[in-house]
């Protein structure tokens, strides 16, 4: 059973990767990673499921060469 979806999910993805963009917008580095900071958590909070977020973690990690 997969738990987690990697393929493309987001009606106009493309709109939000744009929105994204646009929310770090004259703010710093260290703001910025605030920012995404804040957006993870909050993301995290609306899956609400260990597992997904788990295996979240999981797949965002670089993997060794």
């Amino acid at each position: 059973m997969t738990i987690l979806t990697t393929t493309p999910n987001i009606p106009d993805g493309d709109g939000f990767y744009s929105d994204l963009i646009a929310a770090h917008d004259g703010l710093s580095d260290d703001e910025s990673a605030a920012l995404n900071a804040r957006l993870i958590l909050i993301l995290a909070n609306q899956i609400g499921d260990r597992a997904v977020l788990t295996a979240a973690l999981d797949a965002a990690r670089p993997k060794p060469r």
